[in-house]
């Protein structure tokens, strides 16, 4: 008898992936082996070994990445100041890459010719977690279901059956079906309801943050401490990454920071809308924008924010493992040797705002800054350089307007 070929799931314990398992299984024969990892996605993993070996999976292995995700992943984001079209934070784009290369990791270990996720062929995900098996094994065999031919069940709902079908558990029902996407750095909220861009996200859809008309009536203030771009400190104290994102969730949360209702581009033509909650990221977002104000001068800043855009760019379309991201790393590395300092955050009905900002590495003069005139700034010395700054719209001018007479 031959061999069974061994395929590597990437497996949330979702509907998704809970009903692609036994398919697999049915469908071709493969032994299934079921990866999760574990980047902060609260109880989401409970029990989730009993319900893949239930549903066929030959082996169950999850890996702790939290450490990884924050330090190799987040914070090289952060430092970039990558944000995809003005709102989303990149909570659900960051991670894939990872998730796929460690299910590389353990394609390898486990003597597996294939490797398989649960993104739909209409989404960002497929992309980003295929790119990733290309770009770090192009021998591993690509299953993706959504997009199989043989795959009928190409709705949530169709989902929903089969699964009740061959008695997976599952918690979703026909009647409220939200895709949901959580992690250390945020949950995505799509589907249902919000398909129709005119419909206000309900209170009862928020999971780690208050809806706004909840929040408390006082501000709560925070700290946060960072050393060449990376955040190292909250209220003064040496905190871990993970320990810091998650305290800056909690507060966050309390006061809806990080709430972000976007209709999006995705990577594969169309238009698409998610509700975001990122409180601890927002927080440290808008913390580090602020010690950056202080610490990089004019044309680093400004060339750094095209860079950004580009830099959220690659996140979003799943380019992390690409040359080209790695070249960025290097100039944003480079941006950051004085990003060092302490930021106060002032957290109220659903805004952070910087209530204060120090550095050693300041750029920032009183004396410059002050209306008050000194010989350490010759206004004088103004009106020559306006003449030359406006020399060429002062000639563009006089010629437009002698075409007019």
């Amino acid at each position: 008898m031959a061999k069974k070929e061994k395929v590597v799931l990437a497996y949330s314990g979702g509907l998704d992936t809970s009903v692609i398992l036994p398919w697999l299984k049915e469908t071709y024969g493969y032994d299934v082996i079921a990866f999760a990892a574990e980047l902060g996605q609260g109880d989401e993993l409970t029990d989730i070994k009993k319900k893949a070996m239930a549903s066929g999976a030959v082996k169950y292995i999850v890996k702790d990445l939290r450490k990884e995700f924050v330090e190799e992943y987040l914070w090289p984001m952060l430092k970039s100041g990558a944000v995809y079209e003005n709102g989303y934070l990149l909570g659900t784009s960051i991670a894939r890459p990872l998730i796929a290369k460690h299910q590389v990791e353990v394609a390898h270990a486990e003597g597996a010719t294939a490797v398989a996720h649960g993104a739909t062929g209409k989404g960002n995900d497929q992309v980003r977690f295929e790119l990733t098996y290309m770009a770090l094994d192009p021998t591993l065999k690509i299953i993706a279901p959504w997009k199989d031919p043989n795959f009928t069940l190409t709705s949530r709902e169709a989902a929903v059956d089969y699964a009740k079908k061959h008695k997976i558990p599952i918690d979703q029902s026909k009647k409220k079906i939200y895709s949901r996407d959580r992690n250390l750095w945020h949950i995505s909220h799509e589907g249902a309801d919000l398909e129709d861009p005119a419909n206000e996200p309900k209170d009862d859809l928020f999971v780690i943050s208050q809806p706004v008309s909840k929040t408390p009536d006082k501000a709560d203030y925070v700290t946060i401490g960072f050393h060449e771009g990376v955040p190292i400190k909250l209220d003064g104290q040496l905190t871990s990454g993970i320990r810091l994102i998650e305290t800056l969730n909690s507060l966050g949360g309390k006061h809806g920071v990080g709430q972000i209702d976007i209709v999006e581009n995705r990577l594969v033509g169309m238009k698409s809308r998610g509700v975001y909650e990122t409180p601890g990221g927002a927080i440290l977002v808008t913390a580090h924008k602020a010690i950056e104000s202080l610490t990089l001068d004019r044309d680093t800043m400004h060339y750094k924010q095209q860079i950004a855009l580009k830099y959220a760019e690659l996140v979003y379309y799943g380019q992390w493992f690409s040359p080209l991201r790695e070249a960025l790393d290097a100039f944003v590395n480079v941006t950051q040797q004085n990003v060092t300092g302490e930021v106060k955050v002032k957290l109220f009905k659903g805004r952070c705002t910087p209530a204060g900002v120090k550095s050693p590495n300041s750029l920032y003069r009183a004396d410059l800054a002050s209306f008050k005139m000194g010989a350490e700034y010759q206004s004088t010395d103004a009106a020559g350089f306006i003449r030359l700054f406006g020399l060429p719209m002062k000639v563009a001018g006089a010629v437009k307007r002698g075409k007019k007479k």
